[in-house]
């Protein structure tokens, strides 16, 4: 039976904290406290940082400040692909040259297994399948789009990935309507939730402190300062992603984007046989305006899209609740892509945001001469990025402190990266609504025309993006 999306179970931070149950919240920061290294935020990138610098540097005092808990932002909320993708690659080519830009891109094919490998070896149990990434087309336009990425992506050098015809797709999943796709295998499928919590485990085992339910309103060079006390340390690192927007002078560093989310009810054997999927590739399509898909490891499907992008103000959250229409938007692309599962219950909705630099470009950074640092603006491509930014604050941190020199990792294109701030609101929520109102449009046009003329709307949509 079908259901409405007044029955679905929407918000309550997401799915899979709901699938693997919220997390005991650790006591907060008591009073001021000093630290060699103290990290804002525990998702995923300010986790990943704290576990490389105490590997690098057991007798590292290191402090993680969350406002909230442990992936209360995208680490908990995303869709689950720990893939290649890097915001940003081609703007590096053009500053840096192509050569560098596919160094970082083969940086960023070896993230997928390192995070595989510390994974096995630090007892994550993530729900990780490697089933690679398979993209498809489903109009004429987007075939040709989809041609045209997978020999871009040839271009940086990913010799191993695959362009499929309409026979072939369908060998692999059976998408309503796909005329073609391209599949990678530098991607995998995994559980958000139970890499994170198994992450903060794995950083406290280790000698981290992290303290939760500790917002920090204002970052100043060699300080990190909260309701409760001020943490001093020679390093201070930012790593809130899309949560930016709300600590002191930030507002206009990063947009909030908002992303939405849908999780089926679990398959029966026979609705699988429909829809084929046994490769469990992470699934995406070539639209303007996108979706994101997995096959969860209980036989469920998670399907997500922009919905309402971006909320004035940068406001950002309200414990992941989001629009009924966007939960009805999401179930007819699920209904659209698989006719089959018309009858599919949706149990829950959910919604979060990640960080957009004004030049859709991600980036890590330490300033020598203050010790503060950053990395984030990944764009949705955060779950196999945000270790690649980890590592290489490690080694900026351990450089800067004298204990080594350049590195591979120093060395990538994204390092020092500044760009500038976002448009005053009204300007900046109108940018962004027509933007995605003419992404849409763009699709719309696709798909009742066949023809790729309307590509032209997106490009627009780009340029006023900032994505040129």
């Amino acid at each position: 039976m079908s259901s409405s999306a007044s029955a679905v179970v929407n918000g309550g931070v997401s799915f899979w904290f709901a699938d693997d149950g919220l997390p005991a919240v650790r006591e907060p920061l008591s009073g001021d406290a000093s630290a060699d290294v103290v990290i804002v935020g525990g998702g995923y990138t300010g986790l990943w940082t704290a576990y490389y610098l105490k590997k690098a540097d057991p007798a590292l005092r290191i402090t993680v400040l969350e406002q909230k808990f442990c992936g209360y932002g995208a680490s908990g909320r995303n869709g689950g692909w720990l893939y290649n993708g890097i915001a940003g690659r081609d703007r590096y080519a053009a500053l840096h040259g192509h050569d560098a830009a596919v160094r970082l891109q083969r940086a960023m094919n070896d993230t997928v297994d390192e995070v595989i490998r510390v994974a096995g070896e630090e007892g994550l149990d993530a729900d990780l399948h490697k089933g690679g990434v398979l993209e498809v087309a489903r109009t004429p336009a987007q075939l040709a789009r989809l041609k045209d990425f997978h020999a871009h992506e040839l271009s940086y050098g990913e010799q191993d990935r695959e362009l499929y015809g309409a026979g072939e797709t369908a060998e692999r999943i059976r998408v309503a309507d796909a005329v073609g796709s391209t599949w990678t295998p530098h991607g995998a499928r995994l559980h958000p939730v139970k890499l994170v919590k198994g992450l903060a485990a794995a950083v406290e085992a280790l000698g981290v402190t992290v303290h939760e339910r500790t917002p920090v309103t204002e970052i100043r060079p060699r300080h990190a300062v909260t309701p409760y006390g001020t943490v001093r340390a020679p390093y201070v690192l930012r790593c809130t992603e899309g949560f930016t927007a709300n600590l002191k002078g930030q507002r206009r560093t990063w947009l909030p984007m908002n992303s939405s989310m849908l999780v089926t009810e679990p398959l029966t054997d026979e609705q699988w046989a429909t829809v084929g999927w046994d490769g469990r590739e992470a699934l995406g399509d070539m639209a303007h305006a996108y979706m994101y898909a997995q096959r969860t490891a209980d036989g469920r499907i998670a399907l997500g899209g922009r919905g309402v992008p971006y909320r004035f103000g940068s406001r950002t959250d309200n414990d992941g609740r989001t629009q009924e229409e966007t939960i009805g938007a999401l179930r007819d692309i699920l209904v659209g892509f698989f006719p089959s599962l018309a009858g599919v219950r949706v149990e829950h909705a959910w919604s979060g945001v990640l960080g957009v630099p004004r030049d859709w470009c991600a980036t890590v950074t330490l300033d020598r001469a203050t010790g503060m640092g950053w990395a984030g603006g990944y764009v949705g491509s955060g779950v196999a990025t945000t270790n690649l930014a980890a590592r290489t604050l490690r080694d900026l941190v351990v450089r800067d402190s004298g204990g080594g020199g350049e590195t591979d990792l120093t060395r990538l294109p994204w390092v020092g990266h500044k760009v500038r701030k976002w448009e005053p609101e009204p300007l900046r929520w109108l940018g962004v609504q027509g933007m995605y109102a003419t992404y849409r449009a763009a699709d719309r046009r696709e798909t009742a025309t066949h023809r790729p003329d309307s590509s032209r709307l997106a490009r627009a949509a780009d340029w006023v993006a900032g994505r040129h």
